[in-house]
């Protein structure tokens, strides 16, 4: 793990691709199954499910996962180009452990492998026990090349995608979408065929927008400018409901409102769980508090930032409460722990983030009263925020920042923060949760927190209104620059 370069990150390993060898796969996915049988978490047939996103790099990659697997004694079943939360649900429907090979939404050049246990997404202990394992890669499945000599990926099968698709079409009212016109920015998303499926057999009119072959890396989180501008455009010439669209594995969504302008992700988060009547609604510190002002839910629980954390919390909700519980984060992507029965029909639990869901949700959240997406944000109180990163950012570099930042007592940390973000006023509180999040006395918030998993530092900022939260996060980033100089 150390020499290769590739690590984990949420719920499985990234690296740049140069570094994914088909040796460092095979070793990674052979250190899961061997704990996964530790932990007697196999049934009797030794199965297990592989599907991939677009990335060029992808085939190659899970092509070494199945021969791992093959080598362990297990049937890989090839479940083909399908969203993360669809290869997580067929595994837990059968009971079975499965791999999603996907960077996500970062660049072509990097890519990553997804683990889930029959039980659903790895969390962190799950991790520690894959960290200890000792495996053999033996030499003879490999070419001088060091690529796997044969093909081991079988046949497609469509089961997992089409049980996918049926999750939503059965739970939500039959026509319920019907004369919404909604645009479907495809790119290259892995959702973008599971989407159309699902919108067009609940009643809506679907454009197709901009479909590639070439893998484009779009961030939920920070959208990009041309996302932004080519949302407003389209909306402006289709006169869509709303513009739809995932990242590149289909488990973080983006939703416009009528106008074409985006809804953060963690805006979102609350109206789907509105809409689905969660009583308990766990969320990553980093997310919009707007959620605790609303007053809809009977609790709300805070965590470190990463769906394994937001998992374990409603974990324990669920088994101290009897509520209906869910999650979501901050990127949009939503979790489900409880069943959830509306109109006697039952959404069963999928405890690891999901795209779909979240713009059904809002739509027939707007439907119910009577509003468009627009005025629908307006019922929520009016908290804003945004968020930006900074790429090619080493981790040590932005450890070093905040641990400079909150060096000392609290009174010497105040002083420290105000020193270099005095365009905010005096420090009030100071949360490390998860790296470092700063309340102002103005109420404006900044929060700074390096990725897991890319050399990135990422800023997140709220405000009472857009134009403010964007100022300061773009204040923000600057004030970080200057510590790389």
């Amino acid at each position: 793990m150390i020499s290769s370069g590739v690590g984990f990150g949420t719920s499985g390993v990234r690296g740049l691709v140069a570094d994914m060898t088909d040796e460092v796969c095979f070793a990674y996915v052979t250190a899961f199954l061997q704990y996964v049988q530790q932990q007697n978490l196999i049934a009797t047939t030794k199965k297990i499910a592989l599907a991939g996103d677009l990335r060029s790099s992808t085939p190659r990659i899970m092509n070494a996962v199945a021969a791992a697997c093959v080598s362990m004694g297990f049937e890989a079943i090839n479940a083909g180009n399908i969203p993360s939360p669809a290869v997580a649900l067929y595994g837990l429907k059968h009971s079975i452990p499965t791999i999603m090979v996907t960077g996500s939404h970062i660049p072509d050049n990097r890519n990553g492998i997804k683990f889930n246990t029959p039980l659903g997404e790895i969390l962190k202990p799950d991790e520690e026990g894959i960290r200890a394992q000792d495996v053999s890669v033996p030499d003879e499945l490999f070419l001088a090349s060091s690529l796997i000599r044969i093909d081991y990926l079988a046949e497609e099968t469509l089961e997992a995608q089409t049980d996918y698709i049926q999750r939503f079409i059965d739970f939500l009212p039959k026509n319920c979408l019907q004369a919404k016109n909604i645009g479907l920015y495809e790119h290259s998303s892995v959702s973008r065929d599971c989407l159309k499926i699902i919108l067009q057999q609940l009643g809506a009119t679907v454009t197709s927008l901009a479909r590639t072959d070439t893998f484009m890396p779009v961030d939920t989180e920070a959208i990009r400018p041309e996302d932004i501008a080519l949302a407003k455009q389209w909306s402006e010439q289709y006169k869509f409901d709303c513009i739809i669209s995932t990242d590149g594995d289909g488990d973080r969504p983006l939703v416009s409102d009528e106008k074409g302008n985006w809804l953060r992700g963690d805006i979102a988060g609350i109206l789907c769980a509105k809409y689905l009547s969660a009583e308990c609604v766990v969320t990553p510190v980093s997310s919009n508090s707007a959620v605790e002002k609303s007053g809809y839910f009977d609790e709300v629980v805070r965590t470190k930032i990463g769906s394994p954390y937001v998992i374990e919390a409603m974990q324990v909700q669920a088994k101290e409460n009897d509520k209906r519980v869910v999650g979501y984060e901050a990127n949009g992507g939503f979790l489900q722990q409880t069943p959830l029965k509306q109109d006697d029909k039952v959404l069963s639990p999928l405890p690891t983030r999901d795209a779909v869901i979240v713009p059904l949700a809002i739509i027939l959240l707007a439907k119910q009263q009577q509003l468009t997406i627009a005025e629908l944000l307006t019922t929520l109180p009016q908290r804003y925020t945004h968020s930006d990163r900074i790429k090619n950012f080493s981790t040590l570099l932005s450890q070093q920042i905040i641990s400079k930042l909150t060096a000392g007592d609290l009174d010497v940390q105040k002083m420290t923060i105000q020193s270099y973000f005095n365009m905010a006023g005096e420090a009030k509180s100071i949360d490390t949760t998860d790296g470092l999040r700063i309340t102002f006395n103005s109420n404006d918030i900044v929060h700074l927190r390096p990725s897991g998993n890319a050399p990135e530092l990422r800023c997140y900022t709220e405000s009472d209104s857009q134009q403010r939260a964007e100022e300061l996060n773009v204040q923000s980033i600057g004030v970080l620059r200057k510590f790389a100089i």
